[in-house]
């Protein structure tokens, strides 16, 4: 069974670094998080947390199901852990990171070994074969991301379809008629990823009833191939003047492919993201972004998920759906299309 100082070995950092990214008691940076994370996940290792059980009526650990998966961008992922990790502690719980692939199993053994005291999921899937377990579980749980069935739970997400109309208002009323919208890779929509086809079929409905052209691509989630991607989005579509990325990995690749394309934005090309602001400032993205908010939606989760534990009788709340509403944070790189354009 791997260990803490395991961990250490395989992420190169001491034993206490390690420690202190797992426990969230200090500040570390968001490289040594990804590589702590990884070393985490490669090795199967999760803290015991029995000892505590045994002595108390509660274990004081949330456990936090969440996977770094290939097709998504790791340090976006990181944002929403952080998110969770973070309010937990402030709340006064420890967080146990699950990252086994098979998510049903391992919630189905955590919650009957009485391992934590309540469930945060990440990387909910449309159909997602963990919540059956969670339904059934005697612990809470909460959400971070919408299923196709939310019943009897606790689910906190962006309002994705609000985000999607949200960009394509902004750059319509610009004056924008040819848009183009870049999203994750097509594994992640395979695999159930409701929140990239929730923002893209409302953005080309709201196209559609604006009167204007939205094409829509995919990109990868990692270099190199996302910025071959993005060179080729780019060749393919030479009369678009508006741009919307919903996809962090190549939002991050593409200051680098306009440079090398002797293009600016606005000037050239207007472009709208969607993640975080600490994201935007980690990778110096100057485009105006839908804020993507991991740190509130954790916040959210955890505050509710904790409000649950401690509750003895019972919130009389029913469980539900809460959306956060998109916010467009303006960097100035949307802009009037240029005359003939």
């Amino acid at each position: 069974m791997a260990t803490i100082g395991d961990v250490a070995r395989v992420a190169g950092v001491s034993r206490s670094t390690a420690s202190n990214v797992l426990s969230g008691k200090k500040v570390t940076s968001p490289e040594i998080q990804v590589r702590v994370l990884a070393a985490v996940e490669q090795l199967g290792y999760t803290p015991n947390a029995g000892a505590r059980a045994l002595a108390t009526s509660q274990t004081m650990v949330i456990g936090l199901l969440a996977q770094f998966l290939p097709d998504e961008f790791a340090p976006a992922m990181l944002q929403y852990i952080l998110g969770v990790s973070n309010t937990a502690r402030e709340l006064g719980y420890d967080i146990l990171l699950v990252s086994e692939a098979d998510g049903a199993r391992a919630l189905k053994r955590i919650t009957d070994s009485r391992m934590v005291d309540g469930v945060v999921l990440l990387n909910v899937a449309d159909q997602d074969d963990r919540l059956e377990v969670l339904r059934a579980a005697s612990q809470p749980g909460a959400l971070i991301g919408l299923p196709g069935d939310p019943r009897d739970l606790d689910v906190f997400d962006l309002d994705f379809a609000e985000a999607g109309r949200l960009m394509v208002d902004h750059l319509v009323r610009l004056g924008h008629r040819e848009l183009l919208l870049v999203s994750q890779p097509e594994h992640v929509v395979e695999r159930g990823g409701a929140y990239v086809w929730r923002l893209q079929d409302a953005a080309l409905e709201e196209a559609e009833l604006r009167g204007v052209r939205l094409r829509t691509a995919s990109a990868a989630a990692q270099q190199p191939q996302v910025g071959r991607d993005i060179t080729a989005i780019l060749d393919a579509h030479p009369d678009v003047t508006g741009l919307l990325v919903h996809n962090e990995a190549a939002a991050a690749a593409l200051p680098s492919a306009l440079h090398v394309r002797g293009l600016s934005s606005p000037a050239d090309l207007s472009v709208i993201g969607r993640y975080s602001d600490e994201f935007a400032r980690t990778f110096s993205l100057p485009f105006s972004s839908i804020e993507s908010a991991p740190d509130r939606l954790g916040q959210l989760a955890v505050r509710q998920l904790v409000r649950r534990i401690e509750s003895r009788t019972g919130l009389p709340e029913p469980h539900g759906v809460r959306f956060i509403s998109p916010e467009l944070v303006d960097r100035g790189s949307t802009g009037a299309p240029r005359p003939g354009r």
